[in-house]
């Protein structure tokens, strides 16, 4: 029997689900439907990586913690790769154009090339294209 890759599912507070269902769709996303309601929506990233966009209030659902303000604390970075810088580029030029921002100029180094944004709650999108990808 062979066993089902592993998945990530990256769940990520918004304040207004609508607004970040439009600005990630901008960028090119796709939502599933069977784990999208009211209360949040199921981003698709890759056939392995979702994100889960949860209002607030059922947010708060899941943890006895106050939530963070990431559009004034960075509390994590989530990082993509892309195919190529031209990839990264054309990904974060989207994001601002759809309203999002660019925290910070490109870094390249050498074998690797990063460009990042913030969403439209503050959340930190690093795209990053490497020569090499690193050993799983």
């Amino acid at each position: 029997m062979m066993a089902m890759p592993q998945m990530i599912f990256v769940n990520l507070p918004v304040r207004d689900l609508d607004a970040s269902k439009a600005f990630f769709a901008a960028l090119g996303y796709r939502f599933n439907p069977q784990f999208t309601n009211q209360d949040g929506a199921c981003m698709v990233i890759s056939d392995s990586i979702f994100v889960m966009l949860l209002v607030e209030p059922f947010f708060k659902g899941f943890t006895t913690k106050p939530l963070c303000d990431a559009r004034s604390h960075a509390e994590v970075i989530t990082c993509l790769s892309a195919g190529s810088r031209q990839a990264v580029d054309q990904l974060v030029d989207k994001a601002v154009a759809a309203g999002g921002s660019e925290p910070m100029p490109a870094r390249d180094y050498g074998v690797m090339y990063q460009r990042g944004f913030q969403d439209l709650d503050g959340h930190l999108w690093e795209i990053a294209y490497m020569e090499s990808q690193p050993e799983p």
